[in-house]
Formats: structure tokens, C-alpha cells, sequence
């Protein structure tokens, strides 16, 4: 059974609903699922999954300054992530207001551990997005990334 963290941070709440859908997703593939916000969440649970799909809302077309702190961190544990699957997701305040930037920033953030990361050929290729807060669409995107994420890493790691 892969193990998943779903790390975020939320500000209005919209981005800690979209992880609840990704765990929602991951454990309905059979992964064992923790959700952290990233401001409870210890760097050293990091080294515990197979697995870390991490969400934030866009601010100025990129991450949030709490999660890109908690990456920043991580370089404690740099080399010690390589090989674990990650993905990402971001809500934001409008189209076009830098969402699938923000998830490509994790997305960076996460490679440059060694991390590997799988795209979607349909749909949001990158990760989910939401404009505001998530409707029902986003939400099964949400739950389809959790899901995506857990068989590739019961697939690694099963």
C-alpha cells in the first residue's frame, strides 16, 4: 500500500478543500493518506511517504510564500526525496491569474529533489486548478490526481 501526504496551505479555505478531494482520490486507490497544512506539518514527515502531492493558492502568479518556505527547508533532506512521486494543485482568484504557474513551481520545486512527477494527457496536464472556490469539475480533477498519484506510487512502491 503507498503511502501519500497531501501537503497544502489555505488561506480562504478553497485550496484545503481541493486537498481533501486529493486524499479523497488517493485513499479510494488504496493509498494510506495524511493531509498536513503546511504550517503543522513537520519537514521530517516529508522522508515518511512514497508519495507528496502538495497545493497552494496563487499569489502574484506563483506559490505561497509558507509553502515555498517549507520547500526552501527541505533542502535538509536533499537527495532523500529522489524517486518519490509528487503532484501538485492550485486555486486562485480569476482565469489567467497564474494558477498553472503556481503548480509548476511545486512541480520544480519537487524535480529538483528527484522527485518524478506524471502528467495528465487529458484535461489539466500539470495538476488541478480552481478559480475560486472549487465547483464539482475541480473537485473530481482533485480526486483524480490523488488517484493518479496513488497507482503510480503502489506501482513503485507497492
Amino acid at each position: 500500500m503507498a503511502k501519500v501526504l497531501v501537503l497544502y496551505y489555505s488561506c480562504t479555505g478553497n485550496t484545503r478543500q481541493m486537498a481533501e478531494a486529493v486524499a479523497e482520490g488517493a485513499k479510494q486507490a488504496g493509498a494510506e493518506v495524511a493531509v498536513c497544512d503546511v504550517e503543522s506539518c513537520a519537514l521530517e514527515q516529508l522522508l515518511e511517504y512514497d508519495a507528496i502531492i502538495a497545493g497552494s493558492p496563487t499569489y502574484y502568479g506563483i506559490v505561497a510564500g509558507a509553502l515555498k518556505e517549507f520547500f526552501d527547508r527541505s533542502v535538509k533532506y536533499h537527495t532523500k526525496l529522489e524517486g518519490k512521486v509528487g503532484g501538485a494543485f492550485s486555486s486562485g482568484g480569476g482565469m489567467g491569474g497564474g494558477s498553472e504557474t503556481t503548480v509548476l513551481s511545486i512541480l520544480q520545486m519537487m524535480l529538483v529533489h528527484g522527485m518524478i512527477v506524471q502528467g495528465k494527457s487529458k484535461g489539466n496536464h500539470y495538476g488541478a486548478v480552481s478559480v475560486k472556490a472549487p465547483d464539482e469539475n475541480v473537485i473530481q480533477e482533485c480526486r483524480q490526481l490523488g488517484e493518479r498519484v496513488a497507482k503510480l506510487a503502489a506501482k513503485l512502491f507497492g
